[in-house]
């Protein structure tokens, strides 16, 4: 299968990208969770808006980003 090296390399990029985020949430404790969240979320809004308008997604992956997005959040779906 020709995209198992791009997957990993694609994998284990998330998960550094992951532990270098914890780390930095860690930075934040002076802060309530309900400013952090408010935070993200303007910086996440900002960033998706940033990719449609450089054409690196559609508005529609946007979307469905955001669908499973609130799906996680609630856990919609989970036993």
């Amino acid at each position: 299968m020709p995209d198992e090296p791009a997957d990993d390399a694609n994998d284990n990029e998330m998960e550094e990208c992951l532990d270098e985020i914890d780390e930095f949430m860690g930075t934040l404790q002076r802060f309530s969770d309900s400013v952090i969240a408010m935070s993200m979320r303007i910086h996440l809004a900002a960033l998706l808006r940033a990719m449609v308008e450089s054409r690196f997604c559609t508005r529609e992956d946007v979307r469905e980003f955001v669908v499973a997005l609130e799906q996680e959040a609630l856990g919609v779906g989970e036993a």
